[in-house]
C-alpha cells in the first residue's frame, strides 16, 4: 500500500529496539528520555502511524496537550482504517484538554461513537452533549493514594464526580476530571429484579478538568438508624448538595483488588468481604462495617455544601429528630 508515494512496510529494527526502550523509560517515569527516543523513531519511520501513536501517547502521559493533539493528527492521518482505532480516542482526550470541540467531535465519530446534533449547526462547535454515556467510576490519583468513586459521564473523556471524595485524593464533590480511555476495573451491582447484574468500567483519572466551589466538610453524627442517617442525605440532596457516610461506603482495597471486578457494595451482614482490607468494627475510612447486621450509630459523613448552609442542614437534621440525631466536630477538610 502506498501512502504519499511511500510503500507501507514493517518497521526497522532501530525503530523496534527505541519504541521497546522508549516504553521501558515511559514506565521509569522518564518521559524525557522517551521523548528523545520515540522522536527518533519518528524520524526512522515517519509513514507509520504508530510513530505518531506513540509520541501522542507520551504528551498524554505529560499532559502536554497541544504536542499530544499535533502528533495525534499525525497518526490518524496514516491509519488505514476508517473507524475504531486508539488513535482517534486519544486525538479526542487531546481535543476535550483544550476544548478544542469540533475536533473533539470529529475525533468522537471516527471513532465510531454516535455524537447527538447537526455537524453543520452553531452547536457544533461546543461541548459535545447529549451521548447519554450514564454512570461509571473514576479512580482519582492512580498514580498516588489511588481513590475510585462514582461519576457521571459527560463525554467519553470527562467525568463529572457524584461521590463525596475523601479530603485525601485534593478532589471535591461536583468537580469534572478528565480521563484516560482505557478501564481498569469494574464495578458491579447488586442483581436487580430481573437476576442481572450492571457492571461499570473504572476509568483512571489523568488531571482535574473543572474545579468545584463546593467545599468538603467532616463531621461525626450520631444516628440511631440508617433511615437517620439515609434523611441527612436526602435533605443534603434535596439542597443541591450531597451527604455521604463514609462509614458505610469507605472500603480500603489492595491495587489487584481495586483494579478487578468488584461487586460496590459487597461486604453488608454477615459475610466479610475477603477483599476489603480494612479493619471491621471501625467506622469511617478504616472499615465500612462491624460483623453481623449492627448498627453502629457513630457515623462518620462526608458533606458537600457551601459553609453558609452547612451548620443549617445539619441543625434542620437534628430538629427533626432530636431524639435519635446529633452531630459533632464539623471540619473542612477539603
Amino acid at each position: 500500500m502506498r501512502i504519499f508515494g511511500k510503500v507501507r512496510h514493517r518497521p526497522s529494527a532501530s525503530w523496534r529496539q527505541a519504541t521497546d526502550r522508549a516504553f521501558t523509560l515511559i514506565g521509569d517515569g522518564r518521559y524525557e528520555d522517551a521523548g528523545a527516543l520515540l522522536t527518533r523513531a519518528a524520524d526512522l519511520e515517519p509513514w507509520l502511524s504508530e510513530s505518531w501513536f506513540n509520541l501522542a501517547l507520551l504528551h498524554k502521559f505529560r499532559h502536554d496537550w497541544e504536542q499530544a493533539r499535533a502528533a495525534g493528527l499525525r497518526a490518524v492521518a496514516l491509519l488505514d482504517k476508517e473507524t475504531g482505532a486508539p488513535d482517534w480516542w486519544n486525538v479526542g482526550i487531546a481535543a476535550t484538554a483544550l476544548q478544542d470541540w469540533p475536533l473533539a467531535r470529529r475525533a468522537w465519530q471516527a471513532y465510531g461513537l454516535k455524537v447527538p446534533g447537526n455537524p453543520h449547526s452553531v452547536e457544533a462547535n461546543g461541548e459535545p452533549e447529549g451521548m447519554e454515556l450514564g454512570s461509571a467510576a473514576v479512580r482519582l490519583s492512580p498514580e498516588g493514594e489511588a481513590e475510585v468513586v462514582w461519576g457521571r459521564r459527560l463525554d467519553p473523556a470527562r467525568i463529572e464526580l457524584l461521590s463525596i471524595p475523601l479530603p485525601s485524593s485534593g478532589r471535591r464533590w461536583g468537580e469534572v476530571v478528565l480521563h484516560d480511555g482505557v478501564p481498569h476495573g469494574e464495578r458491579t451491582t447488586a442483581a436487580g429484579p430481573d437476576g442481572t447484574t450492571r457492571a461499570y468500567p473504572v476509568f483512571d483519572e489523568i488531571e482535574l478538568w473543572a474545579p468545584s466551589p463546593v467545599p468538603t466538610w467532616v463531621v461525626l453524627l450520631e444516628a440511631a438508624t440508617e433511615e437517620d442517617r439515609d434523611a441527612l442525605e436526602r435533605l443534603a440532596a434535596d439542597a443541591g448538595f450531597a451527604a455521604e457516610d463514609w462509614s458505610s461506603s469507605v472500603r480500603l482495597l489492595c491495587r489487584a483488588c481495586s483494579e478487578s471486578r468488584m461487586p460496590s457494595a459487597e461486604g453488608d451482614g454477615e459475610h466479610l468481604d475477603p477483599h476489603d482490607h480494612s479493619e471491621p468494627g471501625h467506622p469511617g475510612p478504616l472499615g465500612h462495617r462491624t460483623a453481623g447486621e449492627l448498627w453502629v450509630p457513630e457515623r462518620e459523613c462526608g458533606i458537600a455544601a457551601p459553609q453558609g448552609l452547612v451548620r443549617g442542614l445539619l441543625d434542620g437534621w437534628v430538629a427533626d429528630s432530636p431524639d435519635t440525631r446529633e452531630w459533632r466536630d464539623l471540619e473542612e477538610v477539603c
